[in-house]
């Protein structure tokens, strides 16, 4: 018996030594504090599981979806997007309900990727930009982000001939794992180089309602002339605390939306209806949860990063997103900063170099460990620096 050949090019598994030691921990009775996963632990909201709750009840609601997904739907989440960014957006043509984005973002590369084609992927970037690309046949290039960039991909310095083959442009902001965050004036620019080069352009903004300070992300259609070279990939998940609903939307271009509604009228049979009247529910019902998670979330957020900067690690205070991006001290790489924190302190972390190459010297810390959790975390922090001192600083390779 033997896998297809895509299956056997997917990269190796990074984490799988660190789990292995979590496991060993574990078994010993030891307690690990994970930081890894980034995964919302507070609750849905109650309104939006009762609808769920109601609407499973009902017969109609227990059999075949549709792909497209219910009209009500799309047009919830039409209205949201004027609401929210003052996006106008045709509910029958410029909206499709995903069962989660990570579908969908997976999906698209089969819509828009040939073999031997090139799609330009942030990097570092979320794993399923350059998997998808891959399953396709495609090759990825990859955009390298760096803290001189603000974590922004160069577009001068991507080579001509690699423009001229790329079928696909992937950005995400606010950004996983960085953190980092994109206004009007970079989307303008995304915009112009996919006119130039004729670029569909991919956005990725499902933490655009995850935010902090005051701070309000943009939406990639929000620049003029988006909607004419691309979509944006949007869910529940962050926004609504409704990870395991698995529920999502592209929006924009009517032919890239087209295009994958027919893709997906063949591999799939839609989103359990009861769900998707849970997303309506979400879209159109009381929207103060969001403002009461984030606090939750920015509260934490600044309790780790005066843990870790007090041990001497540097990083920025993230403005949007659940992650904090963190430099590992000199002499580290970040598979053996993630060993030791693990070793010496019980934490779990994800090493950088799993998002990318242009990842390599850095961990991600997930916001969305439970309160009693992350503060017990930094707790384990302090004493360890009160062992150790403080780390020496890596230098910026940028």
């Amino acid at each position: 018996m033997k896998l297809a050949r895509r299956i056997q090019q997917l990269p190796p598994y990074l984490f799988v030594e660190i789990n292995r030691k979590i496991a060993e921990k574990r078994a010993r009775g030891e307690k690990v504090i994970s930081f890894a996963i980034g995964d919302p632990d507070i609750p849905t909201p109650p309104h939006i599981v009762e609808k769920l709750c109601q609407a499973a009840h009902v017969p109609a609601n227990q059999r075949y979806p549709e792909s497209e997904g219910l009209p009500e739907l799309r047009k919830a989440i039409a209205g949201w997007y004027g609401r929210r960014f003052a996006v106008s957006l045709d509910p029958n043509k410029e909206v499709l309900p995903l069962i989660g984005s990570k579908e969908g973002i997976a999906n698209i590369a089969m819509c828009l990727i040939d073999p031997g084609d090139t799609a330009l992927v942030p990097d570092p970037g979320y794993p399923v930009y350059s998997i998808g690309t891959m399953f396709a046949g495609g090759t990825p290039f990859h955009m390298p982000l760096t803290e001189k960039n603000r974590f922004l991909p160069d577009f001068e310095s991507i080579p001509d001939e690699v423009a001229r083959k790329a079928k696909v442009l992937w950005i995400n902001y606010p950004n996983n794992p960085t953190g980092a965050v994109a206004g009007p004036d970079f989307f303008e620019k995304v915009v112009h180089f996919a006119r130039k080069h004729d670029i569909p352009v991919c956005h990725d903004g499902p933490y655009s309602d995850v935010a902090f300070d005051g701070y309000q992300p943009s939406s990639f259609l929000q620049a003029p002339g988006a909607k004419e070279v691309g979509i944006e990939f949007h869910s529940c998940s962050k926004t609504y605390n409704m990870t395991g609903f698995r529920i999502g939307m592209a929006v924009g271009n009517p032919e890239l939306i087209n295009g994958l509604m027919r893709y997906k009228s063949n591999v799939d049979s839609g989103i359990f209806q009861a769900v998707q009247l849970a997303a309506i529910e979400a879209f159109n019902g009381n929207q103060d949860n969001i403002a009461e998670h984030n606090a939750i979330y920015q509260r934490r957020r600044d309790a780790l990063v005066s843990a870790l900067r007090d041990l001497g690690l540097a990083l920025t205070p993230p403005k949007a997103s659940l992650y904090l991006w963190v430099r590992v001290p000199e002499g580290h790489t970040s598979v053996s900063f993630v060993a030791e924190l693990l070793d010496q302190t019980a934490i779990a972390v994800t090493p950088g170099n799993g998002y990318g190459p242009s990842g390599e010297g850095y961990v991600r810390l997930s916001l969305t460990t439970p309160d009693a959790d992350l503060f017990e975390g930094v707790e384990r922090l302090k004493a360890w620096k009160s062992r150790v001192g403080s780390f020496n600083i890596q230098r910026s390779r940028d």
